[in-house]
């Protein structure tokens, strides 16, 4: 079983895979190969509903953490996370209709939306690592 305090951790790892799984379906689509860039872009939503249920409950348990750094990096950390939740927000509507889209094989409509949702989606997915670990690894919170 996991605890609380291993969460952060999973969330992590959970968001760098679906990063992982974006890219590489990137490149699939790119080279035409429509199977494997659906088993990649499917793996990265299961990625990113895993993480977001993680998320949920770690901060039911532990509610918010709050970062220790000073100066500079206090600045850098808050840019980063406040571009990266708005962003989280925004890319939940569009990965459901992106993914909508392609499941129906509406695809000139999917492409179009996916324009916009893989930028927005890779950045939410790097940002959440970069946030994780400017809180708890380079000004440890915990």
């Amino acid at each position: 079983m996991i605890s609380a305090s291993q969460l952060p951790d999973l969330n992590a790892a959970l968001n760098s895979l679906s990063a992982v799984f974006l890219l590489t379906g990137y490149g699939f689509i790119k080279s035409k190969n429509q199977r494997a860039h659906r088993r990649c872009m499917l793996a990265a939503f299961a990625c990113s509903i895993l993480f977001l249920i993680s998320y949920l409950i770690y901060h039911y348990q532990v509610g918010s953490v709050p970062f220790k750094g000073q100066g500079p990096i206090r600045t850098v950390y808050f840019t980063i996370l406040i571009t990266h939740t708005v962003l989280a927000t925004t890319v939940v509507p569009l990965v459901l209709i992106t993914l909508i889209r392609a499941l129906r094989e509406r695809f000139d409509a999917h492409r179009r939306i996916a324009r916009w949702t893989f930028p927005i989606w890779l950045y939410v997915s790097v940002t959440g690592v970069i946030v994780y670990w400017m809180l708890y690894w380079l000004v440890p919170s915990r």
